[in-house]
């Protein structure tokens, strides 16, 4: 028999300061621990200065590169900005949170996450000083294989 599933967790984050932390196997393990089979799992960040992305995770270089280019794209202390209240890092942190993506929605097969062979799932601070960062995870599928 096949049982719909709706399951809804957070998770904290402590970041480094600016740069992107690999949460992929952190996540696949709630999936597997909600017994959802196949469906979907939908991640959320709740800040205005970090975001959700799914990179290339087999060579560190690549996520280097992007903030390199994030960083000539939208420059901490652009005068430009009028929002400074936490710093020359503040608007331009909303920005690029702006450009990238609050959530993911992931297809989920077999238990997991059904990412590409070189992708991995990064939580991308984008303030310079190290947050605490909370995730939203929702999932809903199946608790077991079959048609629905």
């Amino acid at each position: 028999m096949l049982e719909v599933l709706l399951h809804q967790t957070e998770i904290l984050v402590q970041t480094h300061g600016r740069s992107s932390q690999e949460l992929t196997q952190r996540i696949q393990e709630v999936v597997a621990d909600s017994g959802i089979i196949t469906g979907l799992c939908h991640l959320f960040v709740h800040h205005t200065s970090a975001s959700l992305v799914v990179c290339e995770n087999a060579d560190p270089v690549v996520r280097s590169d992007m903030e390199a280019f994030l960083g000539r794209l939208v420059p901490d202390g652009d005068p430009m900005f009028r929002h400074r209240s936490e710093g020359p890092d503040d608007m331009a942190a909303h920005v690029r949170s702006m450009l990238t993506l609050a959530g993911l929605t992931l297809p989920v097969s077999g238990g997991r996450c059904r990412l590409g062979t070189w992708q991995g799932i990064y939580l991308w601070e984008h303030r310079t000083a190290p947050h605490q960062r909370r995730l939203t995870l929702t999932l809903w599928g199946h608790s077991m294989d079959g048609g629905a």
